[in-house]
């Protein structure tokens, strides 16, 4: 389970049994949530967020953050799941100190 960015007490990873689409999921406590990458011609051309079943879902402020961090690093959300998924590597965690904009 590789965590990929861990921003005020949210987490974002994959779930190493993933499928695609590309997507990874937001956890905070026991809340969880999950966004997926759609990507035509290696763009990311749309987000889609949505419930996880039997989760709560995120809500307010994390569910706010999850969005702004997965729409901020897509790119590099894409490019881990490659890694990760195709190409058989590690990913390197990253801890989001300062406030994203």
């Amino acid at each position: 389970m590789p965590k990929l960015y861990e921003y005020f007490g949210l987490i974002v990873l994959f779930y190493s049994n993933e499928h695609e689409p590309v997507h990874v999921h937001g956890i905070y406590q026991d809340r969880e949530s999950k966004a997926e990458l759609i990507v035509v011609g290696g763009r990311v051309v749309r987000i889609r967020f949505i419930d996880v079943d039997g989760r709560l879902p995120l809500r307010g402020r994390h569910l706010a953050d999850f969005k702004k961090l997965v729409q901020l690093r897509a790119n590099d959300i894409v490019r881990k799941w490659i890694d990760y998924f195709v190409m058989h590597r590690a990913v390197k965690s990253e801890k989001i100190t300062k406030t994203l904009r």
